[in-house]
């Protein structure tokens, strides 16, 4: 342990100190840790990545806490660079203001907002909006692209500042943000405090069922401290006077959800049938039991061992293989999977952020899809695997060429 990061001793949702650990992934550097040419030779610090079992509330999580300006000031992911989740937003903003209509005339903070994408298509509608990002330079995009957005870390004495700037907000979102914090009360109380009576606190997360069930370990990385299902959610609203009134199962990030929380004052607080389908769910797949957890470590080392098959058979034919995309799950599952230098000669990305970096910690060129035909690769890996579709359908060429693509996860296909 050292002052880049800290191990916490309770769960941080109901604050048990009756966790238990689950299973240890390989240590890995920041997964979105990518580095210039000129730091190539430098080795790059590496943090312990063991996932945790509350035995209160069911709760799973992190325990070893990344300094977040270490993880996130620098950021390289930007949503709009991918039209899948472009699309994914324009829908999540329309679900919103045909659901709750009430609140369409009012202000939308969105906590994480990256480069504006979500915030863009309320605006379009009339809403007034707010990002706020602690990435400097994507921070700084968006307000030139007209989404106003504050630089910082979201907590409660920032929401005292907004409240007292901005007013009120009817709905406030944070997607793929909630497993990102540590201090989730705190969160929620800067959430409770700006969000207006009637309001609707909407946030997205990847879903413990689905990364069970689909074997989505790559989802864990030190940006993701936890990994929610909806029984823990329920009681951690309820203690924070709030009440998770939906809990819808959505498909980005191989399977995520949705959830809709209101002020336990609101009138209009009304629980949907979704909330009561996941808890009958995790009921069933043993979500409350560490022997699932430990039974899913199993199944991680089974894939690693079927897909080393596949490299070994390619490797004996002198098949050259590259990796597509870059996203912060590829550097848990290169190195738990040890996916190096001597399987991938390069990676592919879309995003320019990433074009002529090196891969966290292995340290692998990431070059623009140009790089596919200059080099004609006999397969590619699609690290990006939640992508796999749009990815095969955008370059149709590579197959017609001969080449084939690796899809690892949640089944490993040869397409």
């Amino acid at each position: 342990m050292n002052d880049r990061y800290r191990r916490r001793k309770n769960c941080r949702l109901c604050g048990s100190n009756e966790i238990e650990e689950c299973f240890k992934l390989k240590s890995t550097p920041p997964a979105n840790a990518f580095i210039e040419k000129e730091k190539i030779s430098e080795e790059q610090e590496h943090f312990p990545l063991e996932i945790f079992f509350c035995k209160e509330c069911y709760h799973v999580q992190i325990l070893d806490i990344v300094d977040p300006k270490i993880l996130f000031e620098n950021y390289v992911y930007v949503s709009g660079t991918s039209p899948v989740f472009v699309k994914h937003f324009e829908d999540y903003a329309n679900y919103i203001l045909e659901n709750f209509s009430e609140l369409r005339n009012s202000l939308v903070i969105d906590v994480g907002s990256n480069d504006g994408t979500l915030l863009h298509f309320f605006k379009k509608e009339g809403n007034r909006v707010l990002g706020i990002d602690p990435a400097k330079e994507i921070s700084k995009e968006a307000n030139n692209q007209g989404i106003e957005t504050l630089n910082g870390f979201f907590d409660y004495n920032f929401s005292q500042e907004i409240k007292k700037k901005y007013g009120k907000a009817g709905i406030i979102t944070a997607n793929n943000v909630f497993a990102h914090i540590d201090d989730l009360n705190d969160f929620v109380h800067g959430v409770r405090e700006l969000l207006s009576d009637d309001g609707i606190f909407v946030f997205e997360v990847s879903y413990l069922a689905d990364v069970i069930n689909d074997l989505l370990f790559d989802t864990i990385y030190h940006e993701h401290l936890s990994y929610h299902s909806v029984i823990p959610l329920i009681s951690f609203f309820d203690k924070n006077e709030m009440t998770l009134i939906e809990a819808n199962r959505i498909d980005s990030h191989g399977g995520s959800l949705r959830c809709v929380v209101r002020l336990k004052k609101n009138v209009k607080v009304h629980v949907r049938q979704s909330v009561e389908n996941c808890v009958k769910l995790e009921k069933e797949m043993d979500l409350n039991k560490i022997d699932t957890y430990r039974d899913f470590f199993t199944r991680i080392e089974n894939k690693k061992n079927e897909l080393h098959k596949l490299f070994t058979k390619l490797k004996s034919e002198n098949k050259t293989i590259i990796g597509f995309g870059a996203p912060a799950k590829a550097t848990t599952f290169m190195y738990q999977f040890c996916i190096d230098k001597k399987i991938i000669d390069f990676i592919i990305d879309d995003s320019p952020l990433k074009q002529g970096l090196f891969s966290p910690g292995m340290h692998i060129p990431v070059y623009s899809s140009k790089k596919i035909y200059e080099e004609s690769p006999d397969y590619i890996i699609i690290l990006a695997w939640n992508f796999a579709e749009s990815i095969m359908d955008k370059h149709k060429e590579f197959i017609s060429n001969g080449g084939h693509f690796i899809i690892p996860l949640p089944k490993l296909e040869v397409k």
